[in-house]
């Protein structure tokens, strides 16, 4: 697999992510375990996955250019589906903050819903991009990988689609709910940028990915690796350390009260966050 990759992967910058992620990942789950906010899971999941494709990156990167396959079919894998999990993670988060807020009537999809519509939509962008893998295995047949790497786009178009609707429905609520005379509780713009924000690197990444598996092998995107540090690394890195300083439970305690105790759908931590 001496050709698996079109550049000689970097060593120092697999293993500099590597380390971001894998402290983050930690410090995400000291700060779900303390605050219980359990419907963050799928986060840490996203962080896990980044973690292990940059060591299988930077193991790789020492291998060259005798890759082995296994890993490089790992990194690819878990580079596309680590920011499906996050993406995963903050439309429940929406779901659970909308109900926070006691804001179903301001919703343009009844929070119920919201969670159960785009998770839809991420778990079928999970199945489409797990056939990944084998896209830059030279031993396919061209029409192997050609099929390959189309099942893959779509699975980036959907992702694609849903979180652009995404978007669409969390700015109507922002509006909806900042026109109203309804109390609102410091802060709650904040915490609804830091969701743009998110959504927006999320958007850049899924597009720059979209771009690279239609282009090809023979694209820049794929011929250098700064891209993948620049349109995918660093966004995702980014969203991992905005949600430590901007995190769920800081914005969500002290109104529980208005959530129904029996909803499932909505029950938050426990009253010690």
């Amino acid at each position: 697999m001496a050709d698996y990759f079109h550049y000689d992967p970097s060593f120092p910058l697999a293993l500099i992510f590597f380390v971001i992620f894998s402290l983050s990942l930690n410090l995400h789950v000291y700060q779900v375990v303390t605050t219980r906010v359990w419907f963050f899971l799928p986060f840490l999941l996203g962080s896990l996955f980044e973690a292990t494709a940059f060591i299988s990156r930077a193991i790789s990167a020492k291998e060259a250019p005798n890759y082995t396959v296994g890993l490089c079919m790992v990194q690819d894998h878990l580079l596309l589906l680590g920011p499906t999990c996050y993406s995963a993670a903050i439309y429940m988060l929406l779901g659970r903050f909308i109900r926070y807020l006691d804001g179903d009537k301001f919703a343009l999809i009844k929070p119920k819903w919201l969670t159960k519509i785009f998770l839809f939509g991420d778990i079928t962008s999970i199945v489409l991009q797990a056939f990944d893998g084998g896209a830059n295995d030279k031993t396919d047949s061209s029409h192997n990988l050609t099929a390959t790497e189309d099942v893959v786009v779509a699975g980036l178009i959907v992702q694609l689609v849903f979180f652009s609707m995404f978007v669409v429905v969390a700015g109507c609520f922002h509006y909806r709910f900042s026109k109203t005379s309804v109390v609102q509780p410091p802060n709650w713009q904040k915490f609804m940028m830091v969701i743009y924000f998110a959504s927006m690197l999320i958007l850049i990444r899924s597009v720059f990915r979209m771009v690279e598996y239609i282009e090809g092998p023979q694209s820049n995107l794929q011929a250098v690796e700064v891209y993948v540090y620049a349109l995918d690394a660093i966004p995702m890195a980014i969203i991992t350390i905005s949600f430590h300083i901007i995190h769920p439970s800081n914005y969500m305690r002290g109104l529980g009260k208005t959530l129904s105790k029996t909803d499932s759908e909505t029950s938050l931590a426990s009253p010690h966050v």
